[in-house]
């Protein structure tokens, strides 16, 4: 199959300057994607563009660049947004941009994929504003840049700067460059870069008569056609600084039932007779959650790497009952992130029984209450069950323990952080 095929069939391909690209781009070029520095962290929308150029590497063996936007991103990429971004400072780019390398470095590597990483700064820099005008501007109208959607929408809303403007200008000069210097003929992006990714073609095309091509990746949403990768939290990130790989590996464990097929096919690079298989063995017994467990494993060990997911597992485990010893304070915090939590003074410890400790996290109303709890079987500290309730905190605690997770029942938990 033709890489565009490869893409379309796992739901990775919307447009194409030529549907016959994969054929006529000479082999032993190179394709380039972007990502702009706006954040130290990139999310698993910028995810998509990694997986689609692992795809293209392994199966057209043309070259992956990746470009970071030290200087597309001092400006303020204006698509899908309503409003102008907030101009960032140079060093806060430049470390963004060093966050995003490691990040790419580490994933690309897992992948088995060699990459070239690139910063348009580099090239954009020394160029004057005059030269930049006479090279690039005049092969642009400005009926042609305001034909574009994304200038368009904002033309008719709250209006677009002149810096904002420019970022198409810019952009096609990356192309550019990277046409002439690396053998780059083909871009593609997100469905929302589609303008600016087919400005680059019209510069290469005026200044050179040149022939590049470019192609974009659909939005994912998810069954209900809401935007993939967006949770009550935020933006789910793939890097742990941003998100804990044990958060990361539960947020696909968690994918509806309608979705997780899509998602395998996007996110995973399993063929599609594998997927279909499981699928197959998925519907059969939704209730073990087969195709969102492989989902999760498959990702988060492109993301994290496989002690990550056997982390992850082990976390898991910790929910319905399983040892604490070898989890970290981290992980703790990660895995019982979403439940009721109080603190205490470590001074506390030793003033207080494990019974008290139970009511002040409100387990139970009353001392008499956890006595009956302990009976029945039904407190824990830390998932090991308790015996008496009279025991000191400040004699069962290790000196250097700052988190207790206690457990009334099966479910009920309760995090305790100690403070000093």
């Amino acid at each position: 199959m033709s890489f565009l095929s490869i893409l379309a069939t796992r739901s990775l391909l919307q447009d194409s300057s030529d549907p016959a690209l994969d054929q006529k781009i000479p082999a032993g070029s190179s394709f380039y994607v972007g990502f702009d520095p706006t954040s130290p962290n990139l999310h698993i929308g910028n995810l998509i563009q990694v997986i689609v150029s692992i795809h293209l590497a392994q199966s057209s063996g043309l070259k992956p660049i990746v470009l970071f936007g030290g200087s597309t991103g001092s400006i303020g990429d204006p698509s899908g947004r309503s409003l102008e971004r907030q101009l960032l400072e140079r060093a806060t780019i430049d470390a963004n941009v060093a966050s995003h390398t490691k990040i790419l470095q580490e994933i690309f590597a897992r992948a088995g994929v060699s990459c070239e990483f690139v910063n348009n700064y580099d090239w954009t820099a020394s160029v004057t504003m005059l030269d930049f005008l006479r090279d690039v501007g005049k092969h642009f109208t400005v009926n042609y840049m305001i034909a574009k959607e994304v200038v368009k929408t904002r033309l008719e809303g709250d209006g677009i700067s002149f810096t904002e403007f420019s970022y198409m200008l810019l952009q096609a000069f990356d192309f550019l460059h990277l046409y002439k210097k690396h053998n780059c003929r083909l871009q593609f992006g997100g469905s929302d870069q589609w303008g600016n990714i087919t400005a680059g073609l019209e510069l290469i095309r005026r200044s050179l008569q040149g022939e590049a091509y470019a192609f974009s990746v659909p939005l994912c949403v998810d069954s209900e056609g809401r935007k993939f990768g967006k949770t009550a939290a935020g933006a789910v990130w793939i890097n742990a600084a941003g998100l804990s790989p044990y958060e990361f590996h539960q947020y696909w464990l968690n994918s509806a039932d309608a979705d997780v097929e899509k998602l395998l096919k996007i996110f995973t690079f399993m063929t599609l007779e594998e997927i279909s298989e499981l699928v197959a063995e998925h519907t059969q017994a939704p209730e073990k959650r087969l195709a969102q467990t492989r989902l999760a494993d498959l990702v988060t060990t492109l993301v994290h790497g496989s002690s990550a997911v056997e982390e992850a597992n082990t976390s898991r485990s910790v929910l319905f009952g399983g040892s604490m010893d070898n989890l970290s304070e981290d992980q703790l915090l990660a895995i019982f992130s979403g439940v009721p939590s109080s603190e205490i003074q470590r001074q506390q410890l030793s003033e207080l029984s494990t019974s008290d400790l139970f009511v002040l996290a409100k387990l139970a109303p009353s001392k008499g209450e956890v006595r009956r709890l302990i009976q029945n079987g039904g407190a824990y500290l830390n998932n090991e069950r308790l015996n008496d309730g009279n025991l000191r905190l400040g004699e069962i605690i290790d000196a250097g323990k700052n988190i207790l997770v206690l457990r009334s029942g099966k479910k009920n938990y309760h995090l305790v952080k100690i403070v000093s």
